[in-house]
């Protein structure tokens, strides 16, 4: 199947690749590099054996998409592209909107131009907002309490509108939880641009040295040990969902929406300790007061997806932390 990652290069989106082109798909990028890096194709030449076609673009490019998907003969679209920083979002809400709404219908409008109508959507967790009951299933009230996660909730229900006025789309909305690790081979993982946000790259950047020390925002939760507590995921298990959720795809239409977790809650200190498992030495911390707006614990209810994608996620956190150290170690060694 010819299929089109936005966002190819990014943390998900190539992880993504590398296992929809071992299913024997032909895989098409576009990534626009503002959270990615163009030396990840080299990865991934080198993972997979193949040569990516890649085209440098913004998925607002309406002519350009357009170009492509008759060009490379587009089939289905993973559409991975957006900005994800919940910080950012508040400071930026016009440039979130314009980017992950703004995009997605670029996007979808250039799909119906061309008669394209399988899509696969990058989803969040944070549509559903403050837990009413856990684990959140799909079916929970979604009320999102930041900007980043209202232009995910825009765009699934664009989606849903559209899969309804048109019944020949078939839409598989993915609501990832947390992603970390990294490929088994150490050539791809989380690479964010500047500190990262998320707590693995900034762990990672701690035991390389590049950061003096991690902080912890908040003991004080009432939760197993008084941190936060999130449903990790190990990224390849991710991009396997997706090649589940592309045969889902194949089979009906409509819109479905599915958790990808594992409904397992870790909180901050047992991903510390497992991660210090893996450098075998302890990270330097420090307590800080809560952040405003981070919740105490959620995690996914992922019934949906072992049913409708035979799919569950598979690698142990220890796998993941140890997967995201060797691929540090491989960026420190060529940087």
């Amino acid at each position: 199947m010819n299929i089109l990652l936005t966002g190819g290069l990014g943390f998900i989106g190539s992880h993504t690749a590398t296992v929809l082109a071992d299913y024997g798909h032909h895989v098409v990028i576009i990534d626009n590099l503002y959270n990615s890096q163009k030396e990840t194709l080299n990865s991934l030449r080198s993972i997979t054996g193949k040569v990516l076609p890649f085209y440098e673009g913004d998925v607002r490019d309406l002519p350009l998409l357009k170009r492509i998907l008759k060009e490379e003969q587009i089939e289905c679209v993973i559409h991975f592209a957006g900005l994800k920083s919940v910080a950012q979002s508040q400071t930026n809400p016009l440039e979130y909107f314009d980017n992950n709404v703004g995009g997605s219908i670029a996007l979808l409008e250039a799909m119906q131009a061309i008669n394209i109508k399988k899509l696969i959507f990058s989803s969040s967790a944070t549509v559903y907002g403050a837990p009413q009951y856990l684990p959140y299933d799909e079916a929970h009230p979604l009320q999102p309490i930041n900007v980043y996660g209202r232009t995910k909730l825009q765009v699934e229900e664009i989606l849903q509108d559209l899969s309804q006025s048109d019944d020949a789309w078939s839409i598989v909305c993915l609501r990832y939880f947390n992603p970390i690790g990294a490929h088994n081979c150490g050539l791809i993982g989380e690479r964010p641009q500047g500190i990262p946000n998320n707590l693995m790259p900034y762990l990672c950047q701690v035991a390389s040295g590049q950061l003096p020390h991690l902080n912890i925002f908040g003991d004080d939760y009432d939760t197993k040990d008084g941190t936060g507590e999130r449903d990790y995921i190990h990224v390849m298990d991710l991009a396997e969902g997706h090649a589940a959720a592309l045969a889902l795809m194949n089979r009906q239409t409509g819109f479905e929406a599915i958790n990808l977790g594992t409904g397992n809650p870790v909180s901050v200190y047992e991903l510390v300790h497992a991660f210090e498992r893996s450098i075998q030495r302890t990270i330097p911390r420090i307590v800080q007061k809560r952040r405003s707006g981070d919740l105490p614990i959620y995690y996914a209810k992922v019934d949906k997806a072992s049913r409708l994608l035979n799919w569950r996620a598979q690698r142990d956190l220890q796998a993941m932390c140890d997967s995201s150290w060797k691929y540090e170690q491989k960026i420190r060694a060529v940087l």
